[in-house]
């Protein structure tokens, strides 16, 4: 069975289909990654996207070309990952499961593959000895994902691009006691957790992303839930504006048309060349 299709485009992103590898080690299923290889020899910077296979319709080739080419960004790496159909816990938090018990060991093995298999190989089929960093993103659920992955492995990745991130991810239903303060897994994580030097978060969000206000202060919750998030992150000693960035996007929806527009200031901030 298959488990890397990478995809090059045409320059500075060549295309073409690799031979099917050996079955995945650590998940029960194939998967596919998309691979946005730049025109030069290296050294590279490596990001990882979580929902890799709605790239294509977000024109990434385009956007990470056009950047590319135009010299404003460094040397970058891609890999879109596609989903599986078991996406709500391989995207979940790897640590805590949430309160329907989604997450746990199925999200610990997605990141084991990313880490001890999707790496390596690509490093090897790449050529590369080392990438000058590693960063995650993700879009909604993966945006989820990439900030758990982050946070927890500062000495692997730099960068977190968290786009309408499923931040409020629980361990309690709002129906059963639910605290705001206290029951938000990623924002658990950051409070029970410790500052690491070097790591950056860059955040999205769209005034239309959903209409749900569960605390009723006015403010939809994919925001509350982000700003509540960058503040944990300022209590760590994280400085917005220098290691956070937070763009909303007041006619921004939780769509793949809102995060594509979003993606080139995403690449630019983390990758321009200075």
């Amino acid at each position: 069975s298959l488990i890397f299709d990478a995809l090059q485009a045409q320059a500075p992103i060549s295309m073409n289909k690799q031979t099917p590898l050996r079955q995945p080690q650590f998940l029960a299923r194939p998967v596919m990654v998309d691979v946005y290889l730049p025109p030069s020899e290296g050294p590279f910077h490596l990001l990882l996207i979580n929902d890799g296979q709605n790239l294509a319709e977000m024109q990434f080739e385009n956007i990470l070309s056009g950047l590319v080419e135009s010299g404003q960004i460094q040397p970058l790496l891609c890999l879109g990952i596609h989903a599986g159909d078991d996406r709500r816990n391989e995207y979940a938090t790897a640590k805590i499961m949430d309160y329907e018990g989604r997450g746990g060991t199925i999200a610990q093995a997605y990141q084991q593959f990313v880490f001890e298999e999707l790496i390596p190989h690509i490093a090897i089929q790449y050529r590369v000895e080392t990438f000058s960093s590693k960063s995650f993103a993700g879009f909604s659920m993966g945006g989820l994902c990439a900030m758990d992955v982050v946070w927890n492995h500062p000495q692997l990745f730099s960068i977190a691009g968290v786009f309408s991130g499923s931040l409020w991810w629980r361990t309690k239903a709002l129906d059963n006691g639910y605290n705001e303060d206290t029951d938000r897994i990623m924002h658990r994580q950051v409070r029970e957790g410790k500052y690491s030097d070097g790591l950056k978060f860059y955040f999205t969000t769209g005034s239309q992303d959903e209409t749900a206000d569960r605390n009723n202060n006015g403010i939809i919750d994919s925001i509350d839930d982000t700003l509540g998030l960058i503040a944990e992150l300022e209590g760590k000693g994280y400085k917005t504006d220098i290691d956070i960035k937070y763009i909303n996007y007041e006619d921004g929806r939780h769509d793949v048309a809102t995060w594509a527009r979003a993606l080139p200031q995403f690449l630019l901030w983390g990758w321009g060349r200075k």
